[in-house]
Formats: structure tokens, C-alpha cells, sequence
């Protein structure tokens, strides 16, 4: 099962919106095959796993990390089918798929045909392993990851709005690759101002994801670095046009969307909340675009937004042994602050690792 999930793993940010999964065929203690699911539309890895044994099948043992699938309403067929067709004598299972329409079905259908089942084998780091996917099939609401770069301090930049670098450049590779595993990146519009980042992944072969501004009320230049390169997908939220007492406000409102989506963008229209976008509400607009998983690189307005509007699921505070001080100092989260520590934001499963000169602090809200 290690080697089902290691091999998983390989589907780091390409299976969107599907799940990670690794497959192993075992006679004895040999293995015969070995295989993972590489896209979404592309065969599963009960399928690859199975075409590389062959009649070899027969009688051995699948280890699979999440249950198969039984379902026939997708792009791909049911592999309950196939592993019963194989021959196969016993499948172990890491996990159950939370997929209603699975959900255990696909064990039991195999167990109807004969075959022995197993299921809980290192559940807990398959769960792990696939946690966008948890949450986004039975939310419909992307695994949100909040990162932040700030100094020993809680500062992610000095008076003037200077931020790079605080942290060095082994960390800045790490979000890299972040970027490049998630199926979106999104920023406020306050750091698009100040910093007009492109947003792109820099991992030679990596994949770029959508890039998401949170701009209120659309003030971003039709100049800024995510509003180029229409291969790399860029949306905008805001809010109606409909507060604009003025016509020709609203005029200028509905041309600004115009040329935004004529740059290739899509421009979602948000309920506002206290003025604002609502991100709970956003959050569920992509998850109806399929976007599973999500990272926040922004700055404190957007940082506190989203942990007061409850959507973020991780942090990642990549810590700078950097002392910025000053009260005219940006700080990581913004806001207020609660009146009381016993309504303060506790980090559960905390893990802490040295990256380059800097530490990595993450866990789950």
C-alpha cells in the first residue's frame, strides 16, 4: 500500500477534478504490476494496472488506495467491472471513495462477485493524500490553503509596502511547486496594485492555475500581469453594478467587463458581503467551475477576509528570522481582533519544518 501511495502521489495537481490513485498487483509477496491515475478523462489505475498484468491477474491480490469506482455517469467506465472480469482474488482498499454515488457501493459489488475485501489498510494517509477531493465531492467547495510569507514578527512587509524578499529563495521555489499542484491561485486586488504579480507557476513541466482576483469593484488595469497570456486562465470577482445610483456609472461598469472578457477573462458577479465580496459565496461558484483545490497568496485585507468568512481548511506561514517591527508595518492578517484569546483561531495538527534559512509552519483550521 506504501508503494500505491507513493505512486498516487505522482498525480500531484494533474487529476483535478479526480481524485489521486495508485494500484499495486501482488502475488505472494511479488509484485506483478504497478500503475496511478495521471489525468482526469485518461484511464484509471485499476484499468492501467490490470492491462499491465495480463492473465497475470488471476488470483493475486489488488492494493488500491481509494475504493474503485461503480458508477457510469463519467468520462471513463466503472473499474468494478473490469477487476471482476481480471480474475482478481482479493482488493485492498486504503479508503472508501466519499463520492455519494460510491460511497462503498463499489466494495460491495465486488464482494457480490466473490471477491475477498479489505478496506482501512493506511486510511489515514490516503485521507490525507486526497483532502481536496474529500472535501470538494462532498462540499462542492474547493480545499482552500492559505500561505503566507511573513517575518518572525508577523510581518509581510515594512512601512512602504515592500515585501520582497522576506522570505529566501528555498522558500519561494516551495510555492512554486504549490502553485503548480493546486487548481488555482487567488490574490486581492490591493496586491495586484502594489505588486502586479503573474501569478504563474515557474516549475519547468508544471501546470499553471487559474488565477483568481478578488476586485470588489473592478478597478484592476487592463495592463496588469494576470490580465495577460490567455492560456493561463484568469477570473475576477466582484460585485453587482446594480449599487451605482449614477447610469452612467453603471454604464462604465458593464464596458469595464466588456474589455475584461475580451482579454479572455471571466468576470463572476458575487453577493456582497459588508461591501465586500462574499467569499463563502465565491468559494461555491468554483466549485461549480471544478476547481478542487485553491491557495491564497494575498495580503492582510484578503488574509483576514478569508479566515473570518471561514473558508480557509490549511495554513502554510512560511516564517522569514527576520524582525521588522514598527507599528506603520504591514501585519500577515489584518482586521480585528477578537476581544477575548478564547475566541482566537486555534491551529490544529501543527507540523514545523526547516526549509533553506526559513521555517514552514503548517496545520489545519
Amino acid at each position: 500500500m506504501k508503494k500505491a501511495l507513493a505512486l498516487a502521489a505522482k498525480g500531484t495537481g494533474m487529476t483535478s477534478p479526480n481524485p489521486m490513485v495508485g494500484a499495486v498487483i501482488v502475488r505472494g509477496d511479488k509484485i506483478i504490476a504497478a500503475d496511478y491515475h495521471r489525468k482526469a478523462g485518461t484511464p484509471h489505475a485499476e484499468i492501467l494496472v490490470l492491462k499491465k498484468a495480463g492473465t497475470r491477474a488471476r488470483g493475486a491480490t489488488l492494493f488500491i488506495t481509494l475504493e474503485p469506482c461503480c458508477h457510469t455517469d463519467k468520462r471513463t467506465p466503472p473499474c468494478t467491472k473490469s477487476i471482476i472480469n481480471s480474475g482478481i482474488k482479493k482488493a485492498v482498499v486504503a479508503m472508501k471513495d466519499p463520492n455519494p454515488k460510491v460511497n462503498g457501493r463499489g466494495l460491495k459489488e465486488l464482494a457480490s462477485a466473490g471477491i475477498k475485501t479489505e478496506f482501512g489498510l493506511m486510511e489515514k494517509e490516503a485521507k490525507k493524500l486526497n483532502q481536496a477531493f474529500i472535501k470538494f465531492i462532498t462540499k462542492k467547495e474547493p480545499f482552500v490553503i492559505l500561505k503566507i510569507a511573513e517575518s518572525l514578527d508577523g510581518k509581510i512587509a515594512a512601512s512602504k509596502g515592500q515585501s520582497k524578499w522576506i522570505t529566501g529563495e528555498d522558500s519561494r521555489r516551495h510555492v512554486h511547486k504549490l502553485r503548480s499542484s493546486v487548481d488555482a491561485v487567488l490574490t486581492g486586488i490591493g496586491t495586484v496594485l502594489k505588486d502586479n504579480p503573474s501569478l504563474t507557476s515557474r516549475i519547468r513541466g508544471g501546470k499553471n492555475p487559474y488565477r483568481i482576483i478578488v476586485d470588489t469593484n473592478l478597478r484592476i488595469p487592463l495592463s496588469a500581469k494576470v490580465l495577460k497570456h490567455k492560456d493561463h486562465k484568469t477570473i475576477i470577482a466582484a460585485i453587482s453594478n446594480s449599487r451605482f445610483q449614477n447610469p452612467n456609472l453603471q454604464k462604465d461598469y458593464h464596458k469595464k467587463i466588456n474589455k475584461l472578457k475580451n482579454l479572455g477573462v471571466q468576470v463572476l458577479i458575487v453577493k456582497a458581503k459588508n461591501g465586500k465580496v462574499d467569499l463563502k459565496t465565491l468559494m461555491e461558484e468554483l466549485g461549480k467551475l471544478n476547481i478542487m483545490s485553491l491557495m491564497i497568496e494575498g495580503g492582510s485585507s484578503i488574509n483576514a477576509s478569508a479566515l473570518s468568512d471561514k473558508v480557509v481548511d490549511k495554513v502554510m506561514f512560511f516564517i522569514a528570522p527576520k524582525i521588522i517591527g514598527g507599528e506603520d508595518s504591514i501585519p500577515s492578517v489584518g482586521g480585528k481582533s477578537p476581544a477575548l484569546l478564547k475566541n482566537v483561531l486555534r491551529i490544529k495538527n501543527l507540523q514545523i519544518k526547516k526549509i533553506g534559512e526559513d521555517l514552514l509552519l503548517e496545520g489545519s483550521l
